[in-house]
């Protein structure tokens, strides 16, 4: 059986606010539910406290339409966890799965005519703990991938930013090995 906690109703304001930063991590980390304004960080304590009261696994779904938000609220939850796990790892998991992102963003997201960073992608991202709640690894898979993008890309539209930003610089020597066009060359693939 499974039950349905706290659901939050986020909105893209497409602009920074100061309400994602290290002091308000802080204010939520330890708090009840209810206490505290809704927030993303709210969501994120909730699931983390009954993570470790319960011992059982804890999930939270990030749902909307392109450009409204997802891929940066994902990204705030899981600095949330990082910080407040206090992992004492030399590693620093946490450092390398928040680093991840621009790997995943690169291979897997395009410019869009909502979205110039629209996730073309679903992304399950799974964090483990230790016994101290510490955050020891992660583990992400994709599905869904638009696979027609790569072959075709509607007006004003481009395709996945790595392919665009290889043929951006084709003619860097680095990459001349590579036989690479210019984008403005390839219209079929990089309009």
């Amino acid at each position: 059986l499974y039950t349905v906690g706290i659901i939050l109703v986020a909105i893209n304001p497409y602009k920074q606010l100061p309400i994602y930063g290290d002091a308000i991590i802080h204010a939520y980390s330890g708090q009840n539910m209810g206490d505290m304004d809704p927030h993303i960080f709210a969501v994120a304590e909730e699931a983390y406290k009954q993570m470790a009261r319960n011992n059982k696994n804890q999930s939270i779904i990030v749902s909307g339409e392109s450009g409204a938000g997802k891929t940066v609220s994902a990204r705030y939850t899981m600095r949330y966890f990082a910080t407040v796990s206090k992992s004492s790892s030399n590693a620093r998991v946490e450092n390398k799965v928040l680093a991840s992102n621009p790997i995943t963003e690169a291979v897997g997201n395009a410019k869009t005519t909502r979205n110039d960073n629209s996730s073309r992608f679903g992304k399950y991202t799974e964090i483990s703990f230790d016994r101290s709640y510490q955050i020891i690894g992660a583990n992400m898979r994709t599905y869904l991938l638009e696979k027609s993008r790569v072959v075709f890309q509607s007006e004003n539209e481009r395709n996945y930013h790595i392919f665009y930003q290889l043929c951006a610089s084709a003619m860097q020597p680095e990459y001349e090995h590579l036989k690479l066009g210019r984008s403005q060359e390839n219209n079929l693939l990089f309009t």
